[in-house]
């Protein structure tokens, strides 16, 4: 699905952050690649490549991975490669099954040991899809409420289409509420979808944005206009026909299956976590093996044999081509760009497609490289989304490096209109995929902001980049479109009425501007301090009011008393909903559901904290009226702009909205 983190071992911020670059769970987190070089940019050549055999990768394989996985604390990976049209290796490292619950360990064999592949289960949506297409009972730009049996409401006049849907440009919010279900709940796909679906928040074909709903939303399609259960037809008309027999959507497992599951472990150490219940099952709910995903490569890389496979060469090619154009996408299309399903993700000048995935405990990610015949697979059964990314890249750009290099060295050209777009480009910018309309708009100051510096070189620092969450920076390579410095990222900006309005990066993904009053800059230290006011204030009123009666002073005159008991209310009432906020969170990032009524209970506590601006100014005006002494202005004062400072903060991250659903 989204790619999803699991900051169980990570500060709420950076959890916060991958998970609003990834997007959420199941649906697995946003896949991650090193975007290609356009022409004129550097990319170095390499001395000869080794051959491409299953010794050498073999080899290679045992060399890499196994290091790798001791250095995240991972219990397990499988790897396949395919290439000249057959299966070239599938190895399989560690443990299935660590033992950690009292059974026996198990270790992965890469034929027979199951995996979760989160987002990487969009693939075979897509690939429905496409045979639905070919066979013309769907139309890529057909409106796809045509197909839908339940009303889809939108905002825009431009219609939602599967080539959207696909590209994870129909403009819709993505939603974390009910993702993952509860052991024993069988998913509702119909249900899920149709009930209180997320707001439409972009003009579709417009901002690329991960949306697992979006993909989920193609999956229903399928399911509606075939007269067939998602899970079945994909069995049907793509698994079995590819000889993937290790393969299903179904949750729970079929029994044959289930003995085969390897565990997901987010603590090596300890028991595996429960079987993970994907509700947007197209988005993420498939289990498969290892080898199993290397006949899919195969047939992506139209290489099996005449009348094998499920969709016609020219399909294929529709499939792998880009969805969108500059004319949607404006200038954004310079840079890495959606297929119907795949990512983008070209290196050392190379045309690569692929897609990563994550569930809470699993993590994935399929590599093509359609004009060289050749396919990578890697799942992992633990850590979480940040640390398994290091895995997973340290082995696709390990094999890439290795066995697909650069052929020619290549000059890098810079624009000579770098410094003047780079002084356009500086500010603050804020992932696509962060909500517009529900609470969860504060992943965007906690974690979810770019700053945009420009430097003396008419370089640009991106800090930190939203794909690896350090600083990297740019050069301009061409017009609007920058190349990594001394790497292969890439990034495409689009400007109306002379400012950069959108960055495109990563394919599925887009860097937008943020309001002055939403910069994390501004509204991060005026949270850090009220809240350090407001928690000072509830410290010091039952203090001074014992040390009062201990020295025997006078307490403060009766007039002011309903107006300062009310502050001490909205002072209460803020920062239980600062907690509740806090709370609510860290379950989400868990994947844990978050009650409504809870969630009310915040709300109105927010609201009361919102209410004790009124009485704490009427404080401020009594003290100064009665000459209560400039400690009691300063006190009451801070108490007043503290107040206010969440209220600001809740006001401009939708967290005073009466609507809960998230």
């Amino acid at each position: 699905m989204p790619p999803v983190p699991t900051p169980r071992t990570r500060p709420a911020a950076k959890g916060l952050a991958a998970l609003a670059a990834a997007a959420l769970l199941a649906a697995g987190p946003a896949p991650t690649a090193a975007a290609a070089a356009p022409a004129g940019t550097a990319v170095a050549a390499t001395t000869a490549a080794p051959e491409l055999t299953a010794d050498d990768v073999d080899a290679w394989l045992d060399d890499v991975v196994p290091e790798s996985l001791g250095e995240a604390g991972i219990p397990g990976a499988a790897v396949s490669v395919v290439a000249d049209g057959e299966l070239l290796t599938a190895r399989g490292y560690g443990d299935a099954r660590t033992g950690a619950d009292g059974g026996r360990a198990v270790p992965v064999d890469p034929e027979e040991t199951l995996f979760r592949p989160g987002s990487v289960s969009k693939l075979f949506t897509a690939t429905a899809v496409m045979r639905l297409v070919e066979e013309g009972e769907a139309d890529l730009d057909a409106d796809v409420r045509e197909y839908l049996d339940f009303d889809l409401p939108t905002r825009f006049d431009e219609p939602v289409t599967l080539r959207h849907l696909l590209s994870h440009t129909a403009g819709f919010e993505d939603r974390f509420a009910g993702m993952m279900l509860p052991e024993g709940r069988e998913p509702d796909l119909r249900a899920y979808l149709s009930t209180d679906p997320p707001e439409q928040v972009y003009e579709p074909g417009t901002v690329p944005s991960y949306s697992n709903y979006g993909n989920a939303l193609a999956g229903y399609v399928v399911e509606n206009v075939s007269g067939t259960a998602f899970e079945d037809y994909v069995a049907e008309e793509v698994l079995e026909p590819l000889g993937m027999d290790s393969s299903t959507f179904a949750q729970p497992l079929p029994g044959a299956l289930e003995e085969r599951m390897a565990g997901g472990y987010a603590d090596a150490s300890a028991p595996a976590e429960p079987f993970e219940t994907i509700a947007d099952v197209p988005a993420g709910g498939m289990t498969t093996s290892a080898t199993d995903m290397a006949r899919f490569m195969l047939a992506q890389l139209d290489a099996l044999e005449p009348g094998r496979n499920v969709l016609e060469p020219r399909t294929l090619e529709l499939m792998q081509a880009p969805a969108l154009d500059e004319a949607s996408l404006g200038t954004l299309a310079e840079g890495p760009r959606m297929s119907l399903g795949f990512f983008e993700e070209d290196r050392n000048g190379r045309r690569v497609l692929g897609h990563g995935g994550d569930t809470a405990v699993f993590h994935s990610h399929l590599t093509l490289y359609p004009d060289d015949g050749v396919g990578l697979f890697i799942a992992l059964n633990g850590g979480d989304a940040l640390t398994s990314m290091e895995v997973r890249d340290a082995v696709r750009s390990g094999f890439a490096d290795r066995y697909l290099p650069a052929e020619d060295a290549q000059e890098a050209s810079v624009e000579p209109t770098a410094a003047e777009h780079a002084q356009m480009a500086a500010g603050t910018y804020e992932t696509s995929q962060v909500p517009h309309s529900t609470f969860m708009n504060a992943m965007s100051p906690l974690g979810a902001q770019t700053r945009i510096t420009a430097r003396e070189d008419g370089t640009v620092l991106l800090t930190p980049s939203p794909d690896t969450m350090t600083p990297v920076a740019y050069e301009e390579v061409a017009p609007w479109v920058w190349q990594e410095v001394d790497g292969q990222r890439r990034i495409a900006m689009r400007v109306e009425d002379g400012r950069v309005r959108a960055i495109g990066y990563n394919s599925a993904f887009t860097l937008l501007p943020v309001a002055a009053h939403r910069d994390s800059a501004l509204t991060l230290p005026v949270l850090a301090a009220s809240a350090a006011v407001l928690l000072a204030a509830a410290v010091s009123w039952p203090v001074g009011a014992v040390l009062r009666r201990r020295s025997g002073r006078p307490s403060r005159a009766r007039a002011g008393r309903p107006a300062r008991v009310a502050t001490r209310v909205g002072t209460v009432g803020a920062l239980v909903a600062l907690g509740g906020w806090t709370a609510a969170f860290l379950q989400v990032m868990a994947f844990a559901p978050m009650a409504q009524d809870t969630l009310k209970a915040v709300l109105a506590a927010q609201l009361i904290g919102v209410a004790g601006i009124v009485p704490a100014a009427v404080v401020v005006v009594d003290d100064v009226r009665h000459r209560a002494g400039w400690r009691r202005y300063l006190g009451s004062a801070l108490v007043l702009l503290a107040l206010a400072g969440t209220a600001f903060f809740a006001a401009a991250h939708s967290m005073l909205s009466f609507d809960l659903t998230y």
